[in-house]
């Protein structure tokens, strides 16, 4: 069975990720891409690594969380939603980025796309394979598109003109599209190395922390000293 999160664990994810304060913290949006930047690309990337550039840095703030209870819920929730992108792309189905409208109901990509790249980043030497491939490096394109339509240098942009609706639904259907294409180009390499390296694997069960890894709060303890005490309710 596919793992799901209701609408009101996306708010209640939403709610606590907005109390970040670091300008390099994520939002939904960017979490989803960033998620999927990690989940398609070639090589694993362990909860301990990935969790601290949620809220931007080695520690969340401590008022971001009211108690240690609250922390594991969130914990509980992020590791749900990779759960089910990861789900999605290995059964075939169709991926739908989370991509949020503005008042007036426009969706634009901007941040869905920046979050993709900022998931890039942690492994950028292993995607310089894909991005020099003429044949399939194209699924790249409509990501970069977005992510950088109001770059400061204007070198950068990929359009001089403003994006109108129609390309802009363009590129937000073609990046949907890219994510599976790219999900399928490096699925031979994460293979081999999960066949030398099986406790590397991204399914559910390795995607929770160990009882004897670094607590992903940046607390520096052992996971079962910290966050991963049982707690009496």
């Amino acid at each position: 069975m596919k793992a799901t999160l209701t609408d009101a664990d996306y708010d209640r994810l939403a709610g606590i990720l907005n109390r970040f304060r670091d300008e390099r913290a994520l939002n939904l949006e960017q979490l989803d891409g960033f998620f999927a930047a990690l989940i398609c690309g070639p090589d694993p990337v362990h909860p301990s690594e990935f969790l601290p550039h949620l809220w931007g840095g080695e520690m969340a703030d401590e008022d971001a969380f009211e108690s240690r209870r609250e922390l594991k819920e969130f914990l509980d929730l992020v590791l749900r939603h990779w759960n089910v992108i990861a789900e999605t792309l290995q059964s075939g189905d169709v991926y739908v980025p989370v991509v949020f409208e503005d008042n007036e109901g426009a969706a634009h990509g901007n941040s869905w796309a920046q979050g993709f790249l900022r998931g890039m980043d942690l492994r950028r030497a292993d995607w310089a394979e894909l991005l020099d491939d003429e044949e399939h490096g194209g699924a790249l394109v409509p990501i970069f598109a977005l992510a950088h339509e109001h770059d400061p240098d204007p070198t950068l942009r990929p359009y001089q003109e403003p994006i109108g609706p129609d390309r802009r639904e363009q590129l937000i259907v073609g990046m949907a599209a890219g994510i599976s294409a790219i999900y399928r180009y490096f699925e031979p390499r994460r293979r081999a190395i999960a066949k030398l390296s099986p406790e590397s694997s991204t399914s559910r069960r390795e995607t929770k922390v160990g009882r004897n890894d670094p607590c992903p709060c940046g607390s520096g303890k052992k996971h079962k000293h910290c966050c991963g005490r049982p707690t009496l309710h």
